[in-house]
Parts: structure tokens; sequence; C-alpha cells
């Protein structure tokens, strides 16, 4: 069930798995980066290893991602896994459970504002995700500068109750008492999770809070790629590419 050999120097879970909650970021992590968020590409069989290894670890598996959850449930049907969406500003504790909304829709006259911005620099991206926006520039990477001021400006104009997250090759407006270290421990409060130790994989500076939350409860950080080249909370890169995380779950089953 995958779709490159297992690296030499794949990390080893000090743990069995019944005693690890696994928590993994999606883009960058466990598919590859796309010129946009809906060019994905997930691997047919990836799903089908998700759903086993969720039940391998009794349910304590979750996605933590910037995405909603509802993109998430679509890139693996059919299996539902429990997670965080937009950062933690959606929740939802198991595939059977409530999804639940922590932040409000961002203002519209801000949302006007940022894709006035977008369109005065071809390529730039604006992704209205309801509590936040992401400002995708991967294909206009010289705007970067120009983004971020504009950004801001817009900011302080609205007074929205907002800040700003930088990303690779994104922007994100995002409420700032939403982050993915505060659903980390959320999760972790209740079954499945709730007493195990956690293990937090991610790729980008939007993963610092799950690394250190999961490192500060007596868990693992393990990172993917050199896009954060300096993070203490998760080492050296435990992987370099999602391909290398897909083969390195594919093992766990073995274990």
């Amino acid at each position: 069930m995958t779709d490159a050999p297992p690296p030499p120097y794949a990390p080893e879970v000090p743990d069995t798995l019944d005693s690890i909650a696994l928590f993994l970021d999606v883009d960058g992590t466990l598919l590859e980066i796309a010129p946009a968020p809906h060019l994905v590409v997930v691997p047919p069989e990836f799903p089908a290893l998700l759903e086993a290894l969720r039940r391998r670890l009794g349910g304590a598996l979750a996605v933590i991602s910037g995405r909603p959850l509802e993109q998430l449930d679509r890139l693996f049907r059919p299996t539902i896994l429990a997670g965080a969406g937009l950062h933690g500003a959606e929740l939802r504790r198991g595939g059977d459970s409530p999804l639940c909304r922590l932040a409000k829709p961002v203002d519209s006259r801000l949302r006007d504002a940022v894709a006035a911005l977008c369109r005065r620099h071809p390529g730039a991206l604006a992704e209205d995700k309801g509590s936040m926006i992401a400002i995708h520039y991967r294909a206009a990477p010289d705007a970067e500068s120009a983004l971020r001021q504009g950004l801001q400006e817009a900011l302080a104009a609205s007074a929205a109750p907002l800040r700003l997250l930088e990303g690779r090759m994104v922007f994100e407006l995002k409420p700032p008492h939403i982050d993915k270290g505060v659903a980390l421990r959320t999760l972790m409060e209740q079954r499945p999770f709730a007493g195990r130790r956690p293990l937090f994989v991610g790729d980008d500076v939007t993963d610092r809070d799950g690394w250190a939350a999961a490192r500060l409860a007596g868990g693992w950080g393990f990172k993917v790629g050199d896009a954060v080249p300096d993070e203490p909370m998760a080492g050296p890169p435990a992987f370099q590419t999602p391909a290398e995380v897909r083969s390195w779950l594919a093992r766990l089953l073995d274990r």
C-alpha cells in the first residue's frame, strides 16, 4: 500500500501503538503541495491506509490542517477522521462526532479588501474559508512583500480580531486564539486520545504550535522537509517528502 520505499532514517516510534495518539498535518506532510489547494493528488490507496491505521490506533488518529474538515473528508473519502480544520477553528473528536465551529465568519468588508488586493497581483489567490482567509501566492512569488503590506493595512483598517500568519507561499488571516497546538490539546482531553502520548507530524511554520504542544505533553514532534530550518520542538527533518511519511505510516501497521 506504499508508493515509495521506506527511508532508512525514518524515525522509530519509541512506544507501542496502543499508547500513541497520532496527529497529522495534510498539505506538505501527507500530500505533496500543489500550485492551488484543489489540485492536490491523493494516492488512490491512501484513504484505505489511513482507515487501517485509525483502527490499529483504536481511533486515536486525527488530521490537523489549515483546510476545512469538509475538504479533508472529500480528499480522503470514504475515510472520515477525527481532527481539526482551519488550524483548529473547526473541531471533530471522532469520525461520527458532530463538527464544532469555534470562530465567527470573517467580516465581509475584510473579505472584499483581500479579494481586491489579490486582483492587483495576478496569480495571487484568495481562499475564503469562512472564519479565516488564505492568500496563496505560489504563482506570484514577486508579490510577497506587497501582499504582506496590503494585508497588514487591510487588517488595521478593519479592526478585525484576526492576526496575520505566514506559511509556505501563503498568508493566512486567522483568529488569534486558534492554532494547531490548542487543537491538539483539546483533542487530547477526551477519548480515544486521552491517556496517550501525542505524536504530531508537520512541515511548516504553521505547525510550530502542534510540535510544541506534543512535546510539552510528553510526546514527539516530527518534521517533514526543511521549510522550518530551526525548530527545537521538532529538531532536524524526520522525513524529506510526503511520500516518505506515507511509507512510514504503512510501516506502522506492521508493528
